[in-house]
């Protein structure tokens, strides 16, 4: 379980492609603090370290996770957010964020205002119902709020501190990101389409 709030960024320093599975080797100042088998929200995806070796430590993603998440267009040199998990006895800054990428999302608009940023992202219209006007979303692992929602997209602002430290000042206009929408959402829609069942 994450809140959305970054906590640094790491460096994709490795790729290596293993039949479907992906192992990313990453270089962060937090490495040497993991352990093996902890839980890590990588610009949103939830991915299980598996070595750590001083200041880098590798994750492998499989089948599903690639086919629901960006991390195909992953290159060396990217940089991307970093989340250790919550713990409870901590202040929720954000949301409730998994680390469960529902779907993928396209960057349509960027606008450079004063002292601020305005992205626009579409998505897939199935995913409508889980966004209201005014509510959280994860955009790569970052909890942000949504406005001018509609049923294929919404307009996210981002403040100077979220720009510099995290990795939304490397998206442009036509790059893929991560989205998972509230999760109280899911569970209400799940709620009412048993009950019509």
């Amino acid at each position: 379980m994450f809140t959305g709030i970054i906590e640094t960024m790491g460096v994709v320093e490795a790729i290596q492609t293993n039949g479907t599975n992906v192992t990313y080797t990453i270089h962060a100042d937090i490495a040497p603090l993991l352990k093996v088998d902890q839980s890590l929200a990588h610009d949103g995806v939830c991915l299980t370290v598996e070595q750590i070796n001083g200041h880098q430590y590798q994750v492998t993603a499989i089948e599903e996770t690639i086919r629901k998440t960006n991390l195909l267009d992953w290159v060396v040199g990217q940089k991307i957010n970093l989340e250790r998990c919550m713990q409870l006895n901590g202040r929720l800054d954000g949301h409730i964020v998994q680390g469960h990428v529902d779907c993928t999302g396209i960057c349509v608009d960027r606008v450079i205002l004063a002292g601020s940023w305005e992205y626009r992202f579409e998505f897939d219209p199935a995913f409508a119902a889980l966004l209201i006007e005014k509510g959280s979303v994860a955009v790569n692992g970052t909890s942000l709020t949504c406005f001018n929602v509609n049923e294929r997209g919404f307009t996210v602002a981002i403040i100077p501190y979220t720009y510099e430290h995290t990795g939304i000042h490397q998206v442009q206009i036509g790059q893929k990101v991560n989205l998972e929408f509230d999760v109280l959402g899911k569970y209400v829609q799940r709620a009412i389409a048993l009950k019509k069942a």
